[in-house]
């Protein structure tokens, strides 16, 4: 094997899934990761498709269904909290529409892959790499902690903002492409009976503001939700490290709203797991340069609202490990390999993100609204043939191989 020593930057989902294969198939990876410990909280992902055959191949769908969010449907409510039009895992199959049978919170499928690797994998919590320099042996890292050590490949596993992309390929903003809006997570109490349904109050554009909804998700634990913010917004300038000017913005968007929106405002500012970001994909003519390679978010995030990034992340790291073993190390054969094999699914990921749009949580005006409403309400009496196309098809894009005999080789 010509490559088995491989850095892996990110202990999110992505990279503890490609160490996981890449141990599987003989490597050795490194996990790095600038916080100080795998992370609490988060917002849910979906599994989806393709990326439901992996986690099997992984060994951790019991795990996963054991962490379940106990979301079974989402329902859009009235200011009052009535319900106007709701929408159950049953209409779309089990891995399409909004909410995806097998949904889980972000770190908790963090923590089951961390679990399945750290008795195999080095991981280093608390650092970053700070320069990349590579020749045609292998590729030479500077950390924040101040060493340096070589490797033989290099893969950014870092999500949206990448650091390895930045520092490999060049400036983030050549690789953005901004959907106009954001997005802003966090996890707190509730006292509304969820019962399993996610709640969503959508207010329509108008008297110089643009559609936006909140929401409430359900939780494993008792009288706990995941509060949730979409609103469409120009760009902002703030600092992507300070939390509390987010959290402002977030505020200064939504004041004055009814329904639940003033206690998740007053929520906000003790929020352990606060997430913000614009919403945007990561659009690239190529994955690879040289000896690095990037996987998941990092290289191809379709949208955070999308409800596929995490399916894209499993099925990458599967497919990258795969095709970089049954190349024997040789990363210029096993990278174009993989960018084969996920380029279809990446570009169909994208195309229906962009095509979803954001009226249906951010809608221009009442009757728009209205017309989403509608919409719903009919999707449970359309031939399900109907109303499976869109995210199932994307999901399963993907005809995967079965690498199964390229383990420990």
């Amino acid at each position: 094997m010509q490559s088995r020593s491989i850095l892996v930057s990110g202990a999110g989902i992505a990279g503890p899934a490609l160490a996981y294969w890449l141990h599987r198939f003989g490597f050795h990876p490194t996990v790095v990761e600038r916080a100080p410990e795998p992370r609490s909280g988060g917002h849910a992902v979906d599994i989806r498709g393709t990326a439901r055959t992996v986690a099997e191949r992984t060994g951790i769908v019991a795990q996963v269904r054991q962490a379940h969010t106990g979301a079974h449907g989402m329902a859009f409510v009235d200011r009052t909290g009535k319900r106007v039009a709701t929408l159950s895992t049953e209409v779309f199959g089990d891995s399409g529409g909004p909410i995806a049978e097998m949904a889980i919170r972000r770190t908790d499928l963090a923590r089951i892959l961390y679990e399945a690797t750290r008795d195999d994998v080095e991981y280093v919590f608390g650092d970053s790499i700070t320069a990349v320099e590579q020749d045609e042996h292998g590729v030479h890292i500077e950390f924040e902690a101040g060493r340096a050590r070589r490797f033989d490949l290099l893969v950014g596993a870092d999500g949206v903002h990448s650091n390895v992309r930045r520092l490999v390929f060049g400036p983030e903003q050549r690789y953005i492409r901004d959907l106009g809006c954001y997005v802003s997570l966090f996890t707190t109490s509730t006292t509304l009976d969820l019962d399993g349904w996610q709640l969503m109050y959508t207010m329509p554009g108008g008297t110089g503001r643009a559609g936006r909804t909140a929401g409430l998700a359900p939780l494993p634990e008792p009288g706990k939700t995941l509060a949730g913010f979409f609103w469409r917004l120009a760009p902002q300038k703030y600092d992507r490290h300070d939390v509390d000017e987010q959290k402002r913005i977030v505020a200064h968007s939504f004041a004055g709203e009814g329904w639940e929106i003033p206690r998740m405002l007053s929520a906000i500012w003790d929020a352990p797991d606060f997430y913000f970001d614009r919403v945007s994909q990561v659009q690239m003519d190529s994955w690879s340069h040289r000896r690095a390679v990037l996987l998941g978010d990092a290289g191809y995030c379709a949208s955070p609202m999308s409800g596929i990034g995490t399916s894209l992340a499993l099925v990458g790291a599967y497919i990258l490990a795969g095709e970089l073993a049954a190349a024997d190390g040789d990363h210029h054969l096993g990278y174009a390999r993989y960018e084969q094999e996920m380029r279809e699914f990446v570009n169909r990921a994208h195309e229906f993100a962009r095509g979803a749009g954001d009226g249906g949580l951010m809608p221009d005006s009442r009757a728009q609204l209205w017309l989403r409403n509608q919409s719903v309400r009919i999707l449970p009496y359309l031939p399900k043939r109907l109303a499976h196309r869109g995210m199932e098809n994307v999901a399963n894009t993907v005809r995967l191989k079965d690498y199964a005999a390229l383990a420990h080789r």
